[in-house]
């Protein structure tokens, strides 16, 4: 199982160039979570301090808006999310919600601190990874908010990414 979840990370942008034995650190000390489907990892507004990676199932981002849940994005196996809260230090900024049964490798500040003092390269680069995933994300939210904003149709897809 050990060997799969390797090779899972290591095909994500957010542990790219590291290396095997770094990554099984990491998972020596993470912890898998199961949620059913319908309930949340976290809800918008908790305080945050993890980040998940989706081994198995499907997930939603929630945002919740004058009494109502707009989906903003979906997440399939494979996806990580949450990881905002190790870099920022604020309230979650959006629930995510199991929309089938999940399984997750769930990774917090704690671990990432284990990493650093192992293997401070490694956790750099993890770091630098995380920040441009951080930095991809805004750039494609800007430009659907600029296109949007000119008037532009946007796909079902895209519209749902900006909670319309």
């Amino acid at each position: 199982m050990q060997a799969t979840r390797i090779e899972l990370l290591q095909s994500m942008p957010v542990f790219g160039a590291i290396r095997d034995d770094s990554l099984h650190f990491l998972l020596e000390v993470a912890r898998v979570v199961a949620v059913p489907a319908g309930e949340p990892f976290f809800r918008e507004g908790e305080p945050g301090s993890s980040m998940f990676v989706l081994e198995a199932g499907r997930a939603a981002v929630v945002k919740h808006w004058q009494g109502r849940d707009y989906v903003v994005n979906r997440l399939d196996a494979g996806d990580c999310f949450g990881e905002m809260a190790l870099m920022d230090l604020h309230p979650r900024s959006a629930s995510v919600r199991a929309e089938e049964d999940c399984r997750a490798i769930e990774l917090d500040a704690a671990d990432l601190h284990r990493l650093f003092k192992h293997d401070p390269e490694q956790f750099a680069l993890m770091q630098m990874n995380v920040g441009r995933e951080v930095c991809r994300r805004l750039r494609t939210t800007d430009e659907l908010l600029f296109r949007a904003i000119r008037g532009e149709t946007l796909s079902q897809g895209e519209s749902r990414f900006l909670g319309a």
